[in-house]
């Protein structure tokens, strides 16, 4: 087990379900068997497997975020593509540690006060020892916590800036 201080949160089974129907561009939502795999589901925070049946939505993490939380995004409201599967599935492995940690990777990762405004981010490289990436993440998740105003952290690839997954602030 990979041990993770800030575990890392897919897609509600609920906000899932919406986006299945229309996503949050409005679009309707079309799927397609995955002939090659290795996309990033964000409703298992995995890579798609050859077969699966997936689809590419416009999500708006902050948006979402904020109408759960009353805070108000503004103009740091975005949205951006993500694959999702198109039939529900069993969703994230507890166990897993943080997703998406090939080796040599940048993310960004992205943090927002409580009233739903950017308060910085940090960029990441992830070493190429793949059972250290997690702990980089660790870290840096580690690092934007210890603000106390941070309340929620995208982590985000860069090279197309593609929302991976976010991580909120435990409440205690």
């Amino acid at each position: 087990m990979n041990h993770v201080t800030f575990p890392p949160a897919a897609l509600a089974p609920h906000v899932l379900d919406q986006l299945r129907a229309r996503d949050d561009a409005g679009a309707v939502v079309h799927s397609r068997v995955d002939d090659e795999g290795g996309a990033p589901l964000r409703c298992c925070l995995r890579r798609s497997r050859t077969g699966e049946r997936i689809a590419l939505v416009s999500y708006a993490p902050l948006r979402r975020w904020a109408a759960e939380t009353g805070a108000e995004p503004g103009a740091y409201d975005e949205v951006g593509p993500v694959f999702i599967h198109t039939d529900r599935c069993t969703g994230p492995d507890p166990a897993a540690g943080h997703p998406f940690t090939e080796t040599g990777a940048l993310r960004v990762l992205r943090r927002y006060t409580g009233d739903g405004r950017i308060a910085g981010g940090t960029l990441v490289q992830l070493p190429d020892d793949p059972d250290k990436a997690g702990a980089v993440v660790d870290e840096a998740l580690r690092e934007a916590f210890s603000d106390p105003a941070v309340a929620l952290v995208h982590v985000r690839a860069v090279e197309y800036g593609c929302f991976l997954y976010e991580v909120r602030r435990l409440r205690r």
